[in-house]
């Protein structure tokens, strides 16, 4: 009898403690409210930020810059460029220094934890041809953004 006692207690104790480590470590993974709006503040400025770069650096620059380590961009015929490295290498095409893209995002959503977020909105890309001739591309955009050890946002998905 001393054995089983111990024993449903033992199980007892176990499961209070498992409970209360469950509990606590759940709550904490939740973001308040106040911090969710704040960071989503943060995604429209990087966003900004992003845009921004692709004027003042170019679109190779901005794109390698702004993507996570890991980042995966579809382009034309559903085709995947994984990494930023390759990422860079994808759009060190000449033909993108003569490139200009705008964009605002006209939503975001951020994870509860706060440290994935989305956008997505109208983007605008100009092409010039050889003879400098434009021609113009609207669509939307989806970026998915991970927040970084260091505080800042960088694209996982574009």
């Amino acid at each position: 009898m001393k054995y089983c006692t111990k024993y449903i207690s033992g199980k007892l104790t176990f499961s209070v403690i498992f409970f209360l480590l469950f509990f606590f470590l759940s709550c904490k993974s939740k973001t308040s409210s106040a911090d969710i709006d704040e960071l989503k503040e943060k995604i429209v400025k990087t966003e900004k930020e992003f845009e921004s770069t692709v004027k003042e650096k170019g679109v190779q620059e901005a794109f390698y810059e702004f993507a996570d380590s890991n980042a995966v961009i579809k382009r034309e015929d559903d085709r995947l460029i994984k990494g930023k490295e390759l990422i860079k290498l994808y759009y060190q095409n000449p033909a993108y220094l003569k490139d200009s893209v705008s964009w605002k995002p006209d939503f975001v959503e951020v994870s509860v934890d706060g440290t994935l977020a989305y956008t997505y909105g109208i983007y605008t890309w100009k092409v010039k041809d050889s003879v400098g001739k434009e021609t113009i591309f609207k669509g939307v955009f989806h970026t998915v953004w991970k927040k970084q050890a260091d505080g800042t946002w960088k694209y996982v998905w574009d």
